[in-house]
C-alpha cells in the first residue's frame, strides 16, 4: 500500500462548517467496512462544528444503488453535500468491473450536471484486507470524505 496521505497533504486550513448540511449515503453491502468509514466521516463532520441535525445518513443496498440514491437525495433533501460510501471488492469474475465503471461513471455524471457536490466515497480494491487497512482506525477514508465535502461546500458558496 502507499504511504500517501490525503490528510498529510491537505492544506491545514479547513473551512467553518458549522452551518453546512449532509447527506451521506452508504451501502449495506460490506458494511463492516462501510460503516467503520461512515463512522469516522460523521465523527469529522461534528469535530469541524457540523450540528448533528444538519447530517442524515441513509441507506442503499450496493454500491449501484449510490447513483439512485444520491440522485434522490439531491433532489429531495435540503443539503449542502451528499457523501457516497461503497465498497467493492475485487473477485473472480467481471462484476466488480461493471459496478465499479458503472457506479463511478453514475456519480460522475450526477457531480457534473448537479447543484452540489457528491464525494465519491467508494472503496475499490483487490481484497478485503486492503479495504479493512483504508476503514481501520490508522488510514480511515471516513475522515477524508468528510473533509473533501467540507472544502467542496466552502467551494460552492464561494460563488455565492
Amino acid at each position: 500500500m502507499s504511504d500517501f496521505n490525503f490528510l498529510d497533504n491537505t492544506s491545514n486550513s479547513i473551512p467553518d462548517a458549522s452551518f453546512m448540511r449532509f447527506g451521506i449515503i452508504t451501502t449495506e453491502w460490506n458494511s463492516h467496512i462501510t460503516e467503520e468509514m461512515l463512522n469516522n466521516a460523521i465523527k469529522t463532520l461534528l469535530q469541524h462544528g457540523v450540528a448533528e441535525t444538519n447530517i442524515t445518513v441513509r441507506r442503499v443496498p450496493g454500491s449501484f444503488e449510490l447513483i439512485y440514491g444520491c440522485s434522490q437525495f439531491a433532489q429531495h433533501g435540503y443539503i449542502d453535500a451528499i457523501i457516497a460510501i461503497g465498497c467493492v471488492i475485487k473477485g473472480d469474475t467481471p462484476h466488480f468491473d461493471y459496478i465499479c465503471e458503472g457506479t463511478t461513471q453514475g456519480l460522475v455524471k450526477l457531480n457534473a450536471t448537479g447543484k452540489i457536490p457528491i464525494i465519491n466515497g467508494v472503496l475499490t480494491v483487490n481484497t478485503e484486507a486492503q479495504a479493512l487497512e483504508r476503514s481501520g482506525t490508522k488510514m480511515n477514508k471516513g475522515k477524508e470524505f468528510a473533509i473533501t465535502a467540507i472544502k467542496m461546500v466552502d467551494f460552492m458558496k464561494s460563488f455565492e
